[in-house]
Protein backbone atom coordinates (compact mmCIF):
# COMPACT_ATOMS: atom_id res chain seq x y z
CA UNK A 1 0.00 0.00 0.00
CA UNK A 2 1.03 3.38 -0.87
CA UNK A 3 1.69 5.72 1.91
CA UNK A 4 2.30 9.10 1.16
CA UNK A 5 2.67 12.20 3.47
CA UNK A 6 1.86 15.40 2.41
CA UNK A 7 2.97 19.03 3.12
CA UNK A 8 6.39 18.85 3.37
CA UNK A 9 8.30 22.22 4.38
CA UNK A 10 11.60 21.03 5.40
CA UNK A 11 14.12 19.34 3.70
CA UNK A 12 15.79 17.72 6.65
CA UNK A 13 12.40 16.12 7.58
CA UNK A 14 11.70 14.58 3.78
CA UNK A 15 14.60 12.05 4.44
CA UNK A 16 13.57 11.06 7.69
CA UNK A 17 10.04 10.63 6.69
CA UNK A 18 11.25 8.35 3.25
CA UNK A 19 13.55 6.73 5.76
CA UNK A 20 10.82 5.60 8.20
CA UNK A 21 8.54 4.13 5.13
CA UNK A 22 6.97 6.52 3.01
CA UNK A 23 6.77 5.95 -0.51
CA UNK A 24 5.46 9.49 -1.73
CA UNK A 25 5.93 13.06 0.01
CA UNK A 26 3.02 15.71 -1.03
CA UNK A 27 4.39 19.30 -1.60
CA UNK A 28 1.74 22.00 -1.48
CA UNK A 29 2.04 24.12 -4.53
CA UNK A 30 -0.82 26.69 -3.13
CA UNK A 31 0.56 30.40 -2.20
CA UNK A 32 -2.62 30.53 -0.15
CA UNK A 33 -1.50 27.30 2.22
CA UNK A 34 -0.09 27.96 5.65
CA UNK A 35 2.21 24.48 4.12
CA UNK A 36 3.14 26.32 0.65
CA UNK A 37 6.40 25.70 -0.77
CA UNK A 38 8.78 26.97 -3.77
CA UNK A 39 10.52 25.34 -6.20
CA UNK A 40 13.25 26.00 -4.40
CA UNK A 41 12.17 24.49 -1.37
CA UNK A 42 10.87 21.96 -3.66
CA UNK A 43 14.23 20.95 -5.08
CA UNK A 44 16.08 20.91 -1.71
CA UNK A 45 13.34 18.70 -0.14
CA UNK A 46 13.33 16.29 -3.27
CA UNK A 47 17.52 16.09 -3.30
CA UNK A 48 18.25 13.70 -0.76
CA UNK A 49 15.42 11.34 -0.96
CA UNK A 50 15.82 8.03 -3.11
CA UNK A 51 14.49 8.10 -6.84
CA UNK A 52 11.92 5.48 -6.49
CA UNK A 53 10.52 7.93 -4.14
CA UNK A 54 7.16 9.44 -5.38
CA UNK A 55 7.15 13.09 -5.41
CA UNK A 56 3.55 14.93 -5.63
CA UNK A 57 3.14 18.36 -5.76
CA UNK A 58 -0.68 19.34 -5.45
CA UNK A 59 -2.04 22.61 -7.28
CA UNK A 60 -5.68 23.84 -6.94
CA UNK A 61 -6.98 25.88 -9.53
CA UNK A 62 -3.86 26.49 -11.33
CA UNK A 63 -3.12 27.28 -15.00
CA UNK A 64 -2.10 24.43 -17.48
CA UNK A 65 1.24 26.28 -17.88
CA UNK A 66 2.40 27.05 -14.21
CA UNK A 67 1.82 23.26 -13.54
CA UNK A 68 4.05 22.18 -15.71
CA UNK A 69 6.59 24.87 -15.13
CA UNK A 70 6.75 23.88 -11.36
CA UNK A 71 7.07 20.17 -12.40
CA UNK A 72 9.46 20.40 -14.90
CA UNK A 73 11.54 22.81 -12.39
CA UNK A 74 10.94 20.64 -9.21
CA UNK A 75 11.19 17.07 -10.79
CA UNK A 76 8.24 16.41 -10.20
CA UNK A 77 6.99 12.98 -10.46
CA UNK A 78 2.93 13.51 -10.11
CA UNK A 79 0.24 16.40 -10.01
CA UNK A 80 -2.29 16.31 -7.21
CA UNK A 81 -5.33 18.77 -8.60
CA UNK A 82 -7.14 19.64 -5.65
CA UNK A 83 -9.08 22.05 -6.36
CA UNK A 84 -12.16 22.56 -9.02
CA UNK A 85 -10.14 20.78 -11.91
CA UNK A 86 -12.72 19.18 -14.57
CA UNK A 87 -12.25 16.29 -16.09
CA UNK A 88 -11.51 17.88 -19.59
CA UNK A 89 -8.47 20.47 -17.75
CA UNK A 90 -7.04 16.70 -16.93
CA UNK A 91 -7.22 15.03 -20.11
CA UNK A 92 -5.18 18.76 -21.32
CA UNK A 93 -2.92 18.40 -18.62
CA UNK A 94 -2.36 14.82 -19.54
CA UNK A 95 -1.09 16.06 -23.05
CA UNK A 96 1.78 18.82 -21.49
CA UNK A 97 2.69 16.50 -18.82
CA UNK A 98 2.67 12.75 -20.50
CA UNK A 99 5.06 11.02 -17.91
CA UNK A 100 3.76 12.21 -14.63
CA UNK A 101 1.41 10.13 -12.68
CA UNK A 102 -2.02 12.85 -12.22
CA UNK A 103 -3.97 12.40 -8.71
CA UNK A 104 -7.47 13.52 -8.69
CA UNK A 105 -9.14 14.66 -5.33
CA UNK A 106 -12.17 14.67 -4.70
CA UNK A 107 -13.48 16.71 -1.54
CA UNK A 108 -17.02 14.25 -0.62
CA UNK A 109 -19.46 16.51 0.53
CA UNK A 110 -22.37 13.34 -0.16
CA UNK A 111 -23.38 10.15 -1.40
CA UNK A 112 -24.37 11.98 -4.97
CA UNK A 113 -20.87 13.61 -4.91
CA UNK A 114 -19.15 10.78 -4.66
CA UNK A 115 -20.02 9.68 -7.54
CA UNK A 116 -18.47 12.28 -9.70
CA UNK A 117 -15.35 10.59 -9.42
CA UNK A 118 -16.64 8.52 -12.33
CA UNK A 119 -16.02 11.58 -14.77
CA UNK A 120 -12.37 11.83 -13.89
CA UNK A 121 -11.33 7.94 -14.67
CA UNK A 122 -10.44 7.92 -18.07
CA UNK A 123 -8.24 11.63 -17.94
CA UNK A 124 -6.45 10.54 -14.64
CA UNK A 125 -4.41 8.09 -12.99
CA UNK A 126 -5.42 7.96 -9.40
CA UNK A 127 -7.69 9.33 -7.53
CA UNK A 128 -7.99 10.97 -3.77
CA UNK A 129 -11.02 11.29 -1.61
CA UNK A 130 -10.63 13.56 0.87
CA UNK A 131 -13.00 15.19 3.62
CA UNK A 132 -15.06 19.08 2.72
CA UNK A 133 -14.53 21.62 4.61
CA UNK A 134 -15.88 25.36 2.53
CA UNK A 135 -12.98 27.50 3.37
CA UNK A 136 -10.50 24.57 3.36
CA UNK A 137 -8.36 22.63 0.61
CA UNK A 138 -7.50 19.93 2.89
CA UNK A 139 -5.12 19.34 6.06
CA UNK A 140 -8.46 20.00 7.97
CA UNK A 141 -8.44 16.83 10.27
CA UNK A 142 -11.90 15.97 9.29
CA UNK A 143 -12.79 12.38 8.61
CA UNK A 144 -14.82 11.06 6.09
CA UNK A 145 -17.83 8.51 6.30
CA UNK A 146 -15.65 5.46 5.89
CA UNK A 147 -18.63 2.25 6.45
CA UNK A 148 -20.18 5.06 3.55
CA UNK A 149 -17.56 4.31 1.06
CA UNK A 150 -17.30 0.71 1.84
CA UNK A 151 -20.52 0.31 0.56
CA UNK A 152 -20.90 2.93 -2.70
CA UNK A 153 -17.59 3.51 -4.06
CA UNK A 154 -15.66 1.16 -6.12
CA UNK A 155 -13.90 2.71 -8.74
CA UNK A 156 -11.81 1.70 -11.87
CA UNK A 157 -8.73 3.65 -11.08
CA UNK A 158 -6.65 3.28 -7.86
CA UNK A 159 -7.20 5.27 -5.11
CA UNK A 160 -6.46 7.26 -1.91
CA UNK A 161 -7.76 7.79 1.27
CA UNK A 162 -7.65 11.09 2.61
CA UNK A 163 -9.02 13.31 5.73
CA UNK A 164 -8.64 13.19 9.24
CA UNK A 165 -6.03 10.19 9.24
CA UNK A 166 -3.93 9.74 12.15
CA UNK A 167 -1.37 6.96 13.95
CA UNK A 168 -4.51 6.26 15.95
CA UNK A 169 -7.47 5.79 13.70
CA UNK A 170 -5.61 4.58 10.70
CA UNK A 171 -6.55 0.79 11.69
CA UNK A 172 -10.10 1.41 12.37
CA UNK A 173 -9.87 3.26 9.00
CA UNK A 174 -8.44 0.17 6.87
CA UNK A 175 -10.94 -2.28 8.88
CA UNK A 176 -13.68 -0.98 7.28
CA UNK A 177 -12.19 0.07 3.92
CA UNK A 178 -9.61 -0.92 1.57
CA UNK A 179 -7.53 1.85 -0.28
CA UNK A 180 -4.68 1.58 -2.67
CA UNK A 181 -2.78 4.44 -0.44
CA UNK A 182 -3.29 6.60 2.52
CA UNK A 183 -2.43 10.01 2.56
CA UNK A 184 -1.93 12.10 6.06
CA UNK A 185 -0.79 15.94 6.81
CA UNK A 186 -2.01 17.01 10.07
CA UNK A 187 -2.71 13.83 11.36
CA UNK A 188 1.45 13.65 11.81
CA UNK A 189 2.06 17.19 12.49
CA UNK A 190 3.10 19.42 15.12
CA UNK A 191 1.71 22.75 13.32
CA UNK A 192 1.30 22.92 9.60
CA UNK A 193 4.21 22.17 7.80
CA UNK A 194 6.73 21.04 10.72
CA UNK A 195 5.82 17.01 10.66
CA UNK A 196 6.10 14.98 14.26
CA UNK A 197 8.90 12.23 13.23
CA UNK A 198 7.39 10.81 16.79
CA UNK A 199 3.67 10.39 14.81
CA UNK A 200 4.92 9.47 11.82
CA UNK A 201 7.18 6.43 13.46
CA UNK A 202 4.16 5.90 15.00
CA UNK A 203 2.39 5.39 11.77
CA UNK A 204 4.22 2.92 10.43
CA UNK A 205 4.58 0.84 13.67
CA UNK A 206 0.97 0.13 13.52
CA UNK A 207 0.41 -0.25 9.98
CA UNK A 208 3.29 -3.43 10.25
CA UNK A 209 1.19 -4.49 12.91
CA UNK A 210 -1.66 -4.89 10.57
Amino acid sequence: MRVKICGITQPEQSLAITSLGATALGFICVPSSPRYVNIAQIQAAIAPIPPNIDKIGVFANTTISEITQIVKKSRLTGVQLHGDETPEFCHQLRQSLSQVEIIKAIRVRSLEHLQTTTHYTDYVDTLLLDAYHPQHLGGTGQTLDWPMLNQEFSPSLPWFLAGGLTPDNILTALSQIKPHGIDLSSGVEHSPGNKDLDKVALLFQNLGNR
